[in-house]
């Protein structure tokens, strides 16, 4: 058998939903996560300090909402959150992905979970629990 040329806009994306926390504030969806929320374009931004949880929850437009912007083509979706990780004390020092969950609605982020820390564009360092 030949050699096969891959062709990455053909190959499918991955149906396991992931949140990413960037080192600069940024939340960043893929496509699997948005649509666990129905691809909602605005979110309040929620935070249980005692179970350490962020949640995104579908909203109308308000001053307490944010809107998402789509990051190229792949269906993923990014909200600046910097000053929300920062008035919660997220840690950002690196960027760390974790696979969320929906409960009532609420796209939820357990910051207690395992987690895979990201360096650099794709490259993953071991993960961490």
């Amino acid at each position: 058998m030949g050699f096969e040329v891959f062709d990455r806009t053909s190959a499918p994306s991955t149906k396991t939903p992931f949140v990413t926390v960037q080192k600069s504030g940024v939340l960043s969806l893929n496509a699997a996560a948005h649509e666990l929320i129905n691809k909602a374009d605005i979110v309040e931004l929620l935070f249980d300090r005692d179970a350490r949880i962020i949640g995104l929850k579908p909203a109308e437009r308000s001053a307490r909402s944010y809107e998402f912007r789509k990051a190229g083509k792949s269906g993923q979706v990014i909200v600046a959150a910097i000053a929300f990780t920062q008035h919660y004390e997220i840690d950002t020092s690196v960027s760390r992905r974790w696979t969320p969950y929906e409960q009532d609605g609420i796209l939820c982020i357990d910051l207690n979970r395992h987690h895979t820390e990201i360096q650099g564009n794709r490259s993953k360092i071991p993960s961490t629990e």
